[in-house]
This record gives C-alpha cells, structure tokens and sequence, in this order.
C-alpha cells in the first residue's frame, strides 16, 4: 500500500493505485468548474448587498464603485486565466503563484491568508443561514442563539463527511444547489426592473443631501470591501486546477463565472436603487433584497428571497468547505505546509485538511454565543485576509510578463498582459487603502501565527526557516501583530 503523506508531487511515478486507476474519471469538466466559482462567489453577500452599498454610498457614487470593482475584478479574472495557461505547472493558484515569483514564506502566506479568509467566511454564512431560518423560526433569532449554533453545528458536519465521500460527488451536489440559487434571484430582477423608477435613483444622486456618507470618492472607498466579498471565489477554479479535466478550462472557468456574477451583482444593486431611496436601503434588514421585493409584491416576495438565500448559502457552504481543505492540500504537496495536511483518504480526499478547517469553524460558532458582532466583523476581517493572496498572484503575472517569460513563441501577447497586471497590482494596492489601517493590523495579526506551520514544514524538509529577506518582511508582519494586539486590548482597535 501506498502512503500518500509520503509522496513526491515533483515524481510522476509515484501516484497512489487510485490516481492510476482512477484519475481520469475523477476530474473536474468545465461545467463543475464554473460552477465552482459561481457558487463560491455568489453566496449571501448579493442578497444583502443593497442594503450594505447603500449604507455607504449614493447611486452616483455607486456606479463609480462598479466601474472600479468591474474593471479591476475583471484584470484579476485574466491574470488567473493567464497564470492557468502560462504556468500549466502550478497547481493550487494564489498560493502557488505567490510561492514561484516571491518565495517560500510569501507563498505560505498567501495560502495561509486564503485559508483563513475562507474558513471565517464559512463561519459568518454559518451565522446568516440560521438569521434568515430566524425568518421562519424566530428561536434562530439572528443566528447567534444555543439553537443556531446547535444546528449549524450538525450542518457542518453533514458537509463534512460529504465531502469526505469524493470530491467529485461534492462538486455536483454544488451545480446543483448553484443552478437552483440563480432562480430567485432571476425573479427579483425581472419585478425589479418592471418597478424601477428613474426618479428614485436620480434623487439625490451624489449624496449631498446626507453628509454621513462624505465626499463622492469616500463614498467609493467605503464600499470596496462589500464589492470585493461578493467577488470572493472568482479564484475558485484555479484552487480545483489539478483536478481540472483540461487546463484550459480553468480559465475560462474562471472568465464566464466572472462575467456572470458580475452582471448578476450590478442588476440588483442598481435596480434596487431605482425602488427604494439611499436612506430606505440603508435601513433595511438584511437580507435586504427581501425587504426591496416585498415593497413590490408583498409578504411572498421576501419569503422567496429567504428561501433563495438558504438554497444558495447552502450551496456557497459546500463550495468553500471544498475550497478550504484544497488549498491546505495544494501548499502541502509541495512542502509549504507541514506534512501531515498531504493526508488523503481511500477517496482522494484531504481528510487531515479538512478536519483541521472544520474544527476551527466548529470553534468560532462557538465563540459566536459570546460575541453578537462576529458576523459582520468575521465578513470583513475575511475579505482584508484575502487581498495579500490576489495582490501575489497580480504582482506574480506582472513579473512574468515584464521578464518575457513564456513569452519567448507568443511575444504579441506580453504588451496586453502587462497592462492587465499593471492594472490588476494597481487595483490590489487600491484594496488594501480601501479597507483600511484597521483591517491591515488585524490580518497582521492572523498571518503571525503561521509561521510556526510555516518553520514546522522548513524543518521537515531541513532547510532554514527564513531567508534575510524574509526575516524582515515576518519581522514587520510580527510588529504589526503586537500594534493589533495592543490595540484591542486598549480599545482603539475592535473586531
């Protein structure tokens, strides 16, 4: 028998009987993987996203939010699909991208952030799945009650071991639960787009009336970390791309799901800004498409948005529990995490990756019994988490493309590709100042703890744990931990 721990990825003659026997029936096809990032993306975020635009911005300012979050998105979009085609090697994409242009610790970071960003985000859908139950079943209240937890718990572990049973049946459970999500929400558009009201959104176009929402550009700065969590999972198929059945599908994958969502995204923001003034959004309950549909229909309409958003946060659920076990396994196959995360079990999947993401989820809807904010701070402290991760990759396909690397038979291309990652760093950098001195520490805080997987792997392999260069870069992550750490305990800092 075959320990797969104990495998080389780099030697392609060591493959378990499964692998041999098995691989070719077990890959992903092209629709499983643009199911994959639609169904990563489009979870509970657009279903609460009018009311959380609006909170921060006006609609003139909201369109202009759009065009930055589309243009940009979009840059990132073709810098996956690019990396997918160029670097046909690197499999489990942020992190290995990170790994291959800036080194061992910055790949491991980039893993590491990707990895939490996605466990806590399943946490906080964990907690607005059994708040909108609570629209049925008051005693789930706002999804922080002993009964929610309970029975978030038990879901939890119903994904697990069905995940546990292949990766494949997951992924068609996941078209499934992705197809039936997208029926609501074609409904709302279509009564919205009867209803809206050019006036409505016209009114008071740039916000003036409210000085709350400040000038027109902090307008657009506070509504980037909502654009950028609906976006979250447009990364999906390049995570799945060594189980891909063609390569060439992860980047397409990754553009159609991009393209969809995005048009999904801006339908229902912009249409609800033509129903209900900025104020009226803004007050709202999440999830507030339910509140915007019942001003038009009536009582039925928020029951099917409740009912839509429990299917589709369902399926997101199953997609990131998916997604956080890979890319655990991904970085360690190749050393940059510790050993024991390359586990498998009789069906191929990363069983010890998969525990270690299950039980700190388990954990943290624990801690959510105690803390009533976690929600809304877990959704964001998630979404910061994650811009290191799509910063690497850009940074990594703009070094490509400056060098001339696998440009040498295709040197038209290498002009258009530096543009899009130029633009694509670009946006990255715009993020990070969009969430933030606040969000930054806190991250910080989150990214120091791994080093210890980080020097445990380091010393498997019997290498030393950091280079100069990378003694510096953990020396800032290190202050910026103690800065965040102080800083809660005085207060000037919260989650």
């Amino acid at each position: 028998m075959v320990d797969t721990a104990k495998l080389d990825p780099s030697n392609p003659s060591q493959t378990t009987p499964a692998a041999q026997t098995g691989a070719a029936s077990d890959k992903l096809k092209l629709g499983a993987l643009t199911a994959l990032v639609i169904g990563s993306m489009v979870g509970g975020g657009i279903f609460s996203l009018p009311q959380n635009v609006a909170a921060s911005a006006s609609a003139g300012a909201t369109l202009i939010g759009w065009l930055i979050t589309g243009v940009g998105m979009l840059m990132l979009a073709f810098v996956f699909q690019t990396l997918a085609n160029r670097k046909p090697k690197l499999d489990g994409g942020v992190y290995a991208y990170a790994k291959a242009g800036f080194g061992d610790y910055m790949g491991f970071s980039s893993a590491w952030g990707y990895w939490i960003s996605a466990w806590i985000g399943n946490v906080s859908y964990m907690v607005l799945l059994f708040s909108t139950l609570g629209f049925f079943f008051p005693v789930f209240g706002e999804g922080n009650t002993l009964e929610s937890i309970l029975c978030a718990s038990a879901l939890l572990w119903v994904l697990h071991f069905l995940v546990l049973r292949g990766i494949k049946e997951a992924a068609f459970v996941n078209v499934i639960t992705t197809i039936a999500k997208m029926v609501p929400l074609a409904v709302f558009i279509a009564i919205a787009a009867v209803s809206f009201k050019m006036g409505v959104f016209t009114s008071d176009f740039w916000g003036a009336g409210n000085t709350e929402l400040g000038g027109v550009m902090e307008q657009v700065r506070k509504m980037m970390l909502v654009t950028v969590w609906v976006f979250i999972g447009i990364e999906g198929a390049s995570i799945f791309s060594a189980r891909a059945e063609k390569r060439s599908d992860v980047g397409k994958a990754t553009v159609i799901g991009f393209y969809a969502v995005l048009l999904l995204l801006v339908l229902v923001n912009v249409l609800s800004q033509g129903i209900l003034h900025q104020a009226e959004l803004a007050g709202l309950k999440n999830p507030s498409m339910a509140g915007v549909l019942e001003s038009v229909v009536g009582h039925w309409g928020a029951v099917l948005i409740s009912v839509g958003l429990t299917v589709s946060l369902a399926g997101a659920l199953l997609s990131w529990t998916l997604l956080c076990a890979e890319i655990l396994f991904a970085s360690a196959r190749d050393h940059t995490m510790p050993e024991f995360l390359r586990k498998e079990n009789a069906n191929q999947v990363p069983a010890n990756a998969l525990w270690l993401s299950n039980g700190l989820i388990q954990l943290f809807l624990i801690i959510t019994l105690f803390n009533s904010s976690t929600y809304l701070s877990l959704l964001y402290l998630a979404t910061s988490m994650i811009l290191v991760p799509y910063f690497w990759s850009a940074a990594y396909a703009l070094l490509l493309s400056f060098r001339g690397e696998t440009y040498e038979q295709d040197p038209g291309a290498r002009s258009k590709d530096i543009v899009i990652s130029a633009i694509a760093v670009i946006y990255a950098v715009w993020l990070v100042y969009a969430a933030g001195i606040q969000y930054l520490l806190l991250s910080a805080l989150l990214y120091a703890p791994g080093a210890i997987l980080f020097a445990k792997a380091k010393r498997e392999l019997g290498q030393p744990v950091f280079t100069n260069v990378e003694k510096i870069i953990f020396a800032v992550v290190l202050i910026g931990a103690v800065v965040a750490a102080v800083g809660l305990y005085k207060g000037f800092l919260s989650l």
